[in-house]
This record gives C-alpha cells, sequence and structure tokens, in this order.
C-alpha cells in the first residue's frame, strides 16, 4: 500500500505542478467499455476502426479525463480533494500502447477553497492529446493517506 500526501488549499501556489503516468493497454479499454458502457466500435473493433480516419483503434476519450481524475485526487491537491467542475478539448487521438502523462498546473486560487487547475494530457512523443482546466475544492487540511490496493477485476 502507498502512502499518498494532499497539500491543502492554505499550501497551494499558483504555478504549482504535478504529473501522473499510465500507459494504454487492451485490458484498460475493455474495462472502460465496461464500466461505462460506450462500446463504439472504433473502441473495440480493428476492422471496423481500419475504415475510420483513424485507421486503428483508439482509447475513449473519457479514458484520458478519467486519468486527469486520479492525477487530480492523488496527486494535486489530492486525497480529500472534491471535483467541481471539468471542461476537455481532445487534440489528437489515444491509441493503445500510448503512455499518457498528465500535468497538473495551478492557475488561480479563488475564494472558499476553490482552486482552477490547467488540466493537459501528453502522449510519449510530448503531443498534447487533451486541454483542460479543472476547478476543485481543495482540502482544507493537510493529511496523509494509505491508499487502498487496486482492484483486481477480471474479464469476462
Amino acid at each position: 500500500m502507498t502512502q499518498v500526501s494532499n497539500i491543502p488549499y492554505d499550501a497551494l501556489e499558483v504555478g504549482q505542478q504535478a504529473s501522473f503516468e499510465k500507459t494504454v493497454s487492451e485490458r484498460d479499454i475493455q474495462l472502460f467499455a465496461a464500466v461505462s458502457g460506450d462500446n463504439n466500435p472504433v473502441h473495440l473493433d480493428a476492422a471496423f476502426a481500419a475504415e475510420t480516419l483513424f485507421k486503428e483503434r483508439i482509447a475513449h476519450g473519457m479514458f484520458s479525463g478519467a486519468l486527469i481524475s486520479a492525477a487530480i485526487a492523488c496527486r494535486l491537491p489530492g486525497p480529500g480533494t472534491i471535483y467541481l467542475g471539468q471542461s476537455l478539448k481532445f487534440t489528437r487521438p489515444v491509441k493503445l500502447g500510448d503512455t499518457l502523462t498528465v500535468k497538473l498546473e495551478v492557475l488561480e486560487k479563488l475564494p472558499k477553497g476553490r482552486v482552477k487547475l490547467a488540466t493537459r494530457v501528453f502522449n510519449q512523443n510530448e503531443e498534447q492529446v487533451v486541454d483542460g482546466e479543472a476547478e476543485v475544492l481543495a482540502p482544507r487540511a493537510a493529511q496523509t493517506l494509505t491508499m487502498p490496493a487496486m482492484p483486481q477485476v477480471t474479464i469476462g
């Protein structure tokens, strides 16, 4: 189990940054389709995807959105953060095998513990695949928590 510390509102500074990285696997795409209910063949059917403008299967756009959520919840500001809103612009397709890096940056500290964050996602070639902003309610107090183990899920 991993220990994770949050950054409370009073300790956040404009310009502060954090990142989170994940490589997109076949299992990720299958599980995301199952959980979200999005079984669009561009994500799941190689023959169908070959006939699209992408020429191959791509990850769900909101898979990248989910990684942004993980970065906010586990890195900046971290555990105890409440998501209030998110804007997203998908700028490039995400392919199976891509290694995505979510980069967060504190843009503005707002009243009542709210914070505006830049939420950008890049692939392994440093190409931006998502651009966005989030508004969150930052934790009030510093905490270090032991994160639960990831669930073991089987497909089928």
